[in-house]
């Protein structure tokens, strides 16, 4: 007979709250709870229950050896509501289905192709960016993910849509971020209908626009995520569905894991200097590619330690088709399962100074359980932008050291908003200079 799943104390429960309002956000409540409880343990509020679990073998427990015997959608989540059938909230074969028709536009040999458009985007973006003055870097490490995506993939130019959707983008984006809807099913969400609108009317240009362009014999190899996808026979309204998908949850990772790593530069002076004289050095002036960054060593650890303290997508959410049993602890059919890939990347079972900014711990990143580090998942589902994400990720950090010298001295301080994904606010300030 399997254990109850350990509850927090209330002792536990008021340090959680304490944690919550000295640090201005829930996550590191996660931590207390982790702290006292175990890697697995019962969060309750209200109407809301869940169960979580952490550590390598959880993440191996959900991710592979128990991956059929959970399911992805959830149809009272937002996140369900807004991608409809998109493959992030589909299971079983029509999730491979639909992976298998998108995965030729994201395929680790489509990355030096999108390169050059990944360097245009971001010199777009530094060229509005005042010798001297201070800008946010939290907004633009957004403009450049969303111009970058929308280039890359659709073969589209978002330029002319950054302010007029810019409210849109936002409001979507903390539509399917955990709030008051996980504790009150049908909480009123004004303005909901009209942002989602004005996305999909955008959307559904860009399907009707390539729709018309596409020529009698397309060439496979030259298509872009849209025509490829009109190719493939996929319905009008999946491929809405697959484009919100890309534009809101791709980008916002992005966002996600190009200002952390600016924040995190930002407060150590030293990383960031010996990541811009390896840029200088490796580089020499040449435009950054996928084959000239291959040399950028210690900025790629940079950027896998900031994917380690700040995963965008800090959490995994499933429901349990059977009972299960992890650990000696029952896991009952029809319960929510939670997997914080955060606490995982911090568990002080397994990392050194788990809380500490050390790039250099990846120097032998082989001597890691594989299930420790999952900032793009793993096994079958593991994330289809993940060579997207960490080629792009690579290729602006290093034009923008190229082509400025960031100071954060003076920036406030900063907490981690857990919205869709995780967020430095109120933002990242940085004075930027010509180099």
């Amino acid at each position: 007979m399997p254990n109850p799943v350990p509850k927090p104390s209330p002792q536990t429960g008021l340090r959680a709250l304490k944690a919550i309002i000295q640090n201005r956000s829930v996550v590191p409540a996660l931590n207390v709870f982790h702290a006292e409880t175990g890697d697995i343990f019962r969060l309750s509020a209200l109407n809301f229950s869940a169960i979580m679990l952490a550590g390598p073998e959880a993440g191996r427990f959900i991710l592979t050896d128990h991956r059929e015997d959970f399911l992805w959608r959830l149809e009272t989540d937002p996140l369900t509501d807004l991608l409809m059938h998109s493959v992030l909230v589909e299971d079983g074969q029509t999730h491979d289905d639909m992976r298998r028709q998108l995965s030729p536009a994201l395929h680790k040999q489509m990355m030096a192709h999108y390169a050059a458009g990944m360097v245009k985007r971001t010199d777009q973006v530094i060229d509005t960016w005042g010798d001297g003055l201070r800008v946010d870097m939290l907004v633009e490490a957004r403009k450049i993910a969303l111009l970058i995506l929308m280039d890359s993939l659709f073969d589209v130019d978002y330029t002319p849509e950054l302010g007029r959707l810019w409210r849109s983008v936002i409001y979507l984006i903390n539509f399917i971020s955990p709030g008051l809807w996980m504790f009150w099913r049908g909480v009123p969400r004004p303005g909901y209908a009209k942002y989602r609108a004005q996305m999909d009317e955008y959307l559904y240009q860009i399907i009707d626009l390539k729709q018309h362009a596409l020529p009698a014999e397309p060439d496979p190899d030259r298509l872009d995520m849209v025509s490829y996808l009109l190719c493939s026979g996929m319905p009008r309204e999946r491929i809405r569905d697959q484009l919100m998908t890309m534009l809101i949850a791709g980008h916002d990772t992005s966002t996600a894991q190009l200002s952390w790593v600016l924040r995190l530069l930002g407060e150590h002076p030293d990383a960031l200097a010996r990541a811009q004289t390896e840029v200088d050095s490796v580089l020499g002036g040449q435009t950054p590619d996928t084959e000239n960054t291959k040399g950028l060593v210690w900025l790629e650890q940079c950027l896998k330690e900031t994917l380690r303290l700040y995963p965008p997508i800090h959490i995994g959410s499933r429901t349990a088709v059977r009972d299960l049993e992890f650990n000696g602890v029952g896991i009952p059919e029809g319960a929510r399962v939670l997997y914080s890939i955060y606490l995982t990347h911090r568990h002080p079972a397994h990392w050194d100074a788990p809380d500490d900014f050390k790039p250099e711990r990846f120097d032998d990143f082989k001597r890691y359980d594989p299930y420790l580090y999952l900032p793009f998942g793993a096994g079958r589902r593991n994330c289809i932008g993940a060579s997207f994400a960490q080629a792009e990720a690579l290729v602006v950090m290093a034009r923008i050291l190229q082509r400025v010298q960031l100071d954060a001295s003076g920036a406030p301080s900063v907490h981690v908003h857990m919205g869709a994904t995780l967020e430095p606010r109120p933002g990242v300030p940085m004075t930027v200079r010509r180099r």
